[in-house]
């Protein structure tokens, strides 16, 4: 996490100053103070259920249901969850992370992240009224085994890897 940090902290020093530079230094500061604001309360619940997550589900059950030992089973498990994950990253990163801490193994995450920004469930109903039924359909069906394809190239070439 140290390298990340310090790639965007360099980038916000970098734009802070182009900001000063230009003169709209305050109204972007008071934007990202605005948005701070707002996705502070989801973080904190966000991390809040990632961290519970952890020490209230066995790891037993984690490992018997989305872990290695789960297989094609837990590569659907880990599609449907996040088919219906709601909010965006800010909450679906961290349920993952601490699912991959409690045992699941690396498919099944990446079949739930790859579920999570292909599928969206809750996108539907947006969509449908802006896009259309055909387009939903269309994009359904070209979207709907990319997770389940996603999370099997992750056990098969990186189930040795610790990625937490």
């Amino acid at each position: 996490m140290l390298i990340p940090t310090i790639i965007m902290g360099v980038l916000a020093v970098i734009l802070v100053v182009l900001s000063y530079q230009k003169g709209v230094h305050i109204q972007g500061l008071k934007a990202s103070g605005n948005m701070l604001l707002q996705i502070i309360p989801l973080l904190i619940f966000a991390f809040l259920i990632a961290g519970m997550v952890q020490f209230l589900i066995p790891r037993e059950i984690i490992s018997r249901w989305v872990g290695a030992e789960s297989g094609f089973r837990g590569l659907l498990i880990g599609t449907a969850m996040g088919s219906i994950a709601p909010g965006g990253p800010f909450v679906s990163m961290p349920i993952a992370a601490g699912l991959l801490r409690t045992g699941a193994n690396i498919g099944t995450m990446v079949a739930f992240l790859t579920a999570w920004s292909l599928l969206a469930f809750s996108r539907i109903p947006l969509e449908l009224g802006i896009m259309g039924w055909k387009f939903v359909l269309i994009r359904m069906a070209c979207t709907f085994f990319f997770p389940p394809i996603a999370g099997w190239i992750a056990n098969t070439l990186f189930s040795r890897v610790n990625v937490v």
